[in-house]
């Protein structure tokens, strides 16, 4: 390693004129800081995108109120409600991911994995049958994700909820709900069944304020609890129960925070785009690997997993000619494609 990237890798410290000290690292900021700006270009070009393309000024000057009517139509009320449910559902499911792979300590953490995401795909398959229109599908997805964490935890819990129990559990559980959803794709109707095979691959055509807004509450609750409230005790937590212990963590209470919290970002990013895979998966690996710092590194997780979900969304709709893709489509494909690299990764370094 040079002395250039030793230096860049080493943490900081600040002091604020209260007394306060916050330690940084200058590759992970700066690596976070692009992955943010990334997020927001991709958004920028997708807003400017379509049967009416429009430079990026064009759209920066309709979002700030200063475009033509026609720019502020398209760009506001046309296109901005699906550019921010991607940015937003992105986010929810990489910080969903971040928290699952630093609480079982192992990169295939995640709620494709454990078995949250086909307890949502469960549930809205559930409303489908019942007949239920978007609301009453949506909040589907939220109960059966709720009930899938819920199951996973109460069934992990009884010799500790440790990391290879948790992920070995949910596995399991994430293969009985997948059996559950074929057998009721059997029993709805033609017309229901292919709208929810539309949702089971995760799409965000017609998304809306309306699927965006809960998705924006419910990030503005979380994310202050995850990062101050249990952020500090999730680092602990990578070192292992003991050491989290010998700390003085409360590691039942932090780990159970947690796990609720990573469980509803999930259900709540599946109730607005449907169950889009492997984001939660791969977004916080990459930034790790970007940032080269040790921990969950949660807010670098967040900016690339809306850039990822936002890039996605741009090649569905326009990298195949006239034919747009299913987000889920574009998503399964990278990530699979990441899984299997991961799993040989994993091999040749002797962890499986």
């Amino acid at each position: 390693m040079s002395a250039t990237t030793r230096t860049a890798d080493r943490t900081r410290t600040v002091r604020t004129p209260g007394g306060l000290s916050v330690r940084y690292r200058p590759r992970a900021v700066i690596a976070g800081a692009a992955c943010l700006l990334a997020a927001l270009a991709l958004a920028v070009v997708t807003l400017g995108s379509g049967d009416y393309p429009l430079d990026p000024v064009e759209v920066i000057r309709a979002l700030t109120g200063g475009g033509d009517p026609a720019a502020d139509f398209i760009v506001n009320e046309l296109r901005l409600p699906r550019v921010a449910t991607a940015l937003l559902t992105g986010a929810a499911l990489a910080l969903s991911g971040a928290v699952l792979q630093a609480l079982v300590r192992n990169p295939l953490g995640s709620p494709d994995i454990l078995g949250v995401t086909q307890g949502a795909a469960t549930g809205a398959l559930l409303a489908v049958t019942a007949g239920g229109g978007s609301l009453v599908l949506a909040g589907g997805a939220v109960a059966g994700g709720v009930a899938a964490g819920a199951l996973i935890w109460a069934l992990a819990r009884h010799q500790g909820v440790g990391g290879h129990r948790l992920v070995l559990v949910g596995i399991g559980v994430a293969a009985v709900l997948t059996g559950v959803n074929g057998y009721l794709l059997t029993r709805v109707k033609l017309t229901e069944a292919a709208r929810a095979l539309l949702w089971l691959t995760g799409s965000l055509d017609g998304r809306g304020w309306d699927d965006a807004l809960p998705l924006l509450v419910v990030l503005a609750v979380l994310v202050p609890v995850v990062l101050l409230a249990c952020g500090p005790g999730l680092r602990m937590l990578e070192m292992g129960d003991d050491a989290a212990v010998a700390l003085g963590v409360p590691v039942a209470r932090i780990r159970l925070t947690l796990l609720a919290a990573a469980v509803l970002l999930a259900s709540v990013a599946a109730a607005a785009a449907g169950p889009v895979s492997f984001v939660a998966l791969t977004a916080p690996q990459l930034a790790r690997r970007l940032t080269r710092a040790p921990g969950p590194n949660l807010l670098a997780s967040v900016a690339l997993g809306a850039a990822l979900l936002a890039g996605a969304d741009l090649a569905a709709q326009y990298a195949f000619g006239e034919r747009q893709l299913p987000v889920g489509v574009v998503t399964g494909v990278l990530g699979g494609g990441y899984l299997v690299w991961l799993l040989a990764a994993q091999r040749r370094a002797g962890r499986l």
